[in-house]
């Protein structure tokens, strides 16, 4: 049987990536976003020209009736859920220093990165829970985190708080969910090049220049993939509740 996964946020940018990635790895597609269809039907058409069958369910992650909707339409479609790649996400609308980041700012991001995450992959865990088990494990949960779930940056707090969140997350559910057949996993993104990170190119380009990155260069949407198709495949079944630096090498502490 074909085995289905699910993509949140995955229209554009890294979620679009992962998509497409599993797609061609021979998984079903079921993309979950916020945003009108027709603004990517591109990337639709793109699926589609490479044999993906997919299914895209418009909803919010942090809406419990989207949720449910969600996982009722994949099953219907498809049969099963066999990937969860909670990769949905948003930056603070305006990045202020931590003393003056609004109660608004930190319930919007933590809302959508951290609860909607949480509470998704619950639903989605009890989904699998009643699936046979078909090959050499149950399911598999990835999140995409952030190098910011460790690394400072004082004028966006509520997005480090929410990724560090999702760390934690890794490790809960990987640690209930283990006994069930069910991997849990993280990818740690840092800089890569997307719509996020569009504002402040000046920033990393510099960053870049000036050596703190051993990796010189932009992280594509495709390095992230890449690794998600890892986790995704059946090479990783003695590991659970890890996480993946996919940076540059931005995680290296050197003197």
């Amino acid at each position: 049987m074909k085995k289905t996964a699910i993509v949140t946020g995955g229209s554009r940018g890294i979620g679009y990536a992962i998509a497409k990635r599993l797609g061609l790895d021979g998984f079903n597609i079921v993309i979950m976003d916020m945003n009108d269809p027709e603004a990517y039907q591109d990337h639709f058409d793109e699926l589609k020209a490479e044999g993906i069958d997919f299914l895209y369910v418009r909803g919010n992650i942090c809406s419990a009736e989207d949720r449910e909707r969600l996982i009722t339409q994949t099953v219907e479609r498809f049969g099963g859920i066999h990937v969860l790649v909670n990769n949905a996400g948003v930056a603070p609308k305006v990045r202020a220093d931590l003393l003056e980041m609004t109660e608004e700012s930190f319930d919007r991001v933590v809302g959508i990165n951290t609860k909607g995450n949480m509470f998704l992959t619950q639903a989605v865990a009890r989904q699998m829970i009643e699936q046979p088990i078909e090959g050499r494990k149950r399911g598999t949960i990835i999140n995409i985190s952030s190098c910011s779930a460790v690394v400072s940056s004082t004028g966006r707090g509520e997005y480090c708080v929410s990724k560090a969140g999702v760390s934690m997350l890794t490790t809960l559910y990987a640690d209930r969910l283990a006994r069930e057949g069910i991997l849990v996993n993280e990818v740690r993104p840092g800089v890569i090049a997307t719509d996020m990170t569009a504002t402040v190119q000046e920033k990393y380009n510099k960053m870049f220049e000036d050596g703190v990155f051993p990796i010189a260069r932009w992280g594509l949407p495709e390095d992230i993939a890449s690794a998600v198709s890892a986790l995704a495949g059946d090479d990783f079944l003695y590991t659970t509740g890890n996480y993946i630096d996919v940076d540059g090498g931005f995680h290296i502490q050197r003197l």
